[in-house]
């Protein structure tokens, strides 16, 4: 899991979504050094490293009074594509999601058959955009994509992602490795006080 050690990291993160999204022609919402930076502050992110070398990341956020988190941002260096490196920042991310918000519906906005696929693996189903939160600050969060005048031609019924839902009561009880456990048990014990 990513923390404020991983800091340093911020920069190549975005410039690699930055650089996914002109390649794939395909919406990324963009987000901001202090976004991602407060991600790894809060213990919501995962990043995959090769000793000092940048592999992969992604973060986790809670939204309509923690009913609902999106695992988002998933990213990988191209230098590290096709070797599963997606797929475990997945696992992570969904364990990490479910760990410490076990009654929290988990979505995923994508418009990438490798996710749609991941997602399809750790329980997701294609829902519509209704079935999805319906907190304005994350939907703010798709004025950054350059779908964005899709989404809101459509009265946000439609875009180029497809939605996926995960609902933990279809799913109970929940499985979720003693290692992921004891890691957010530790990291939740370090930010005791703070804001979720």
């Amino acid at each position: 899991m990513a923390d404020a050690s991983h800091e340093k990291y911020v920069d190549t993160i975005l410039q690699t979504i930055a650089d996914a999204a002109k390649v794939r022609g395909t919406g990324i919402a963009r987000r901001t050094h202090e976004y991602v930076t407060t991600k790894m502050r809060e213990a919501k992110a995962v990043i995959a490293l090769e000793g000092d070398r940048f592999a992969g990341f992604s973060y986790i956020e809670t939204w309509g009074n923690k009913q609902y988190v999106t695992t988002s941002g998933l990213i990988v260096h191209p230098d590290y594509r096709g070797r599963g490196v997606a797929k475990r920042i997945k696992e992570l991310t969904f364990s990490l999601a479910r760990t410490r918000w076990p009654h929290a519906k988990i979505f995923s906005l994508t418009s990438g058959a490798a996710v749609m696929k991941m997602n399809t693996e750790l329980g997701y189903q294609p829902v519509t955009f209704a079935d999805l939160t319906d907190d304005e600050a994350f939907w703010r969060g798709c004025e950054g994509c350059c779908n964005v005048d899709i989404l809101k031609r459509t009265g946000r019924k439609y875009c180029i992602c497809t939605a996926m839902l995960y609902d933990p009561e279809e799913h109970l009880p929940a499985k979720i490795p003693q290692e992921v456990i004891e890691r957010i048990q530790s990291i939740d014990g370090e930010f005791k006080g703070s804001e979720d």
